[in-house]
């Protein structure tokens, strides 16, 4: 009995991860025609090695790991319900199999394609996304922030910095100041009329003038140029859109650490991408669970019908969850509640619908 439960597993996870990569790879193939379509002037005027290497072979990864649950419940709806048409449900089953066996294999390929999601969305895609990104801003829309007004940040503990104005592609900030404090007291300050970035943490500031106060006394030195280190760099408050999307999960759990410690407020989208990370690994889970629980039983109707309630689900989840990180942009909720809502809804719908054909 185990060595046929044995290949019934193997048998249900091909049967998965096959449906899986092939629903991935037709619903790609849609995509890249709309695309194109959509995008036509920008590919036209566009290097055809950029168009292929650093947009497609980098933009293709990225979306069909953007709706991975979406794939996943539509591969276990399409099928668990051609296996029970089939009648090779009522077959297992009569073996003496339980539902709860009969998912087994079901959550082994909802493990592999969890640990893929994972892996994809928080070390391989950031990085292609540099490349994607970078070829829209170059050839589609602009969507990169080239300047800031009225900058201020603390860059260390007790130091205050503040720009009037940065110009990012002179790499240059107007009318500077950094202040430093002790015990709530200031004890330095230094001005300039222009700071200038060179590399990691390397500053030029020109024109400058630093008051040093000890006491009642104050100290004045002046210079036309000088060079300092400041732990601060343009991408810290130059925020562009898809500025999340471009760091791995430690690099982007250590961009907003800093950032808090900044008093940066604007980091939102950084906060929702990082829980998002690992709503999206654990619903393979929970629509694996739902997409079984409502196909394993053939129902009037056929096919299509399990189809049809899979891809209203399957949309509602991922509908769900883009409101829900609007509420937290705007500040009604909390990142990590706004990208869990979902996966604990659908949970309560998974533990119900399983329960509801495993007593039937």
């Amino acid at each position: 009995m185990s060595e046929v439960l044995k290949i019934l597993d193997w048998y249900i996870i091909r049967k998965f991860l096959g449906t899986y990569v092939f629903a991935i790879m037709l619903i790609l193939a849609i995509t890249v025609m709309f695309d194109i379509n959509e995008k036509l002037d920008a590919f036209l005027k566009a290097p055809l090695k950029a168009t292929v290497f650093d947009y497609f072979l980098n933009f293709l990864p990225y979306f069909a790991n953007q709706f991975s649950p979406l794939f996943t419940f539509i591969a276990v709806i399409f099928f668990t319900s051609k296996l029970a048409d089939n009648s090779e449900i009522i077959a297992m089953l009569s073996t003496g199999m339980s539902y709860r066996r009969l998912l087994r294999p079901y959550l082994v390929s909802a493990t592999v394609i969890a640990a893929a999601t994972y892996m994809l969305s928080a070390y391989i895609i950031p990085p292609a996304n540099v490349k994607r990104i970078e070829y829209t801003n170059t050839y589609v829309k602009n969507k990169r922030v080239d300047f800031g007004s009225n900058i201020q940040l603390q860059v260390a503990k007790g130091e205050i910095a503040y720009m009037q104005s940065f110009n990012n592609s002179q790499k240059t900030g107007y009318k500077f100041s950094l202040e430093s404090f002790e015990d709530k007291k200031l004890v330095s300050r230094l001005t300039a009329q222009t700071i200038k970035w060179d590399t990691l943490h390397n500053w030029t500031v020109r024109d400058y003038m630093i008051r040093d106060f000890d006491g009642q006394r104050e100290t004045i030195r002046r210079g036309s140029r000088l060079d300092t280190i400041i732990p601060i760099e343009p991408r810290d408050f130059l925020i562009s859109k898809n500025d999340h999307e471009t760091m791995t999960s430690p690099a982007l759990r250590e961009y907003i650490s800093r950032q808090k410690e900044r008093g940066v407020a604007n980091i939102k989208s950084f906060e929702i991408e990082n829980h998002k990370r690992y709503a999206m690994t654990a619903a393979a889970f929970i629509l694996t669970v739902i997409g079984m629980s409502l196909s394993s039983r053939k129902i009037k109707g056929g096919m299509g019908v399990n189809i049809g309630i899979g891809l209203v689900l399957s949309f509602s989840y991922i509908l769900f969850m883009t409101v829900t990180s609007t509420f937290a942009i705007s500040g009604y909720t909390s990142p990590m509640v706004a990208m869990w809502i979902p996966n604990i809804l659908y949970t309560i719908i998974a533990l119900v619908l399983y329960y509801k054909v495993s007593h039937q």
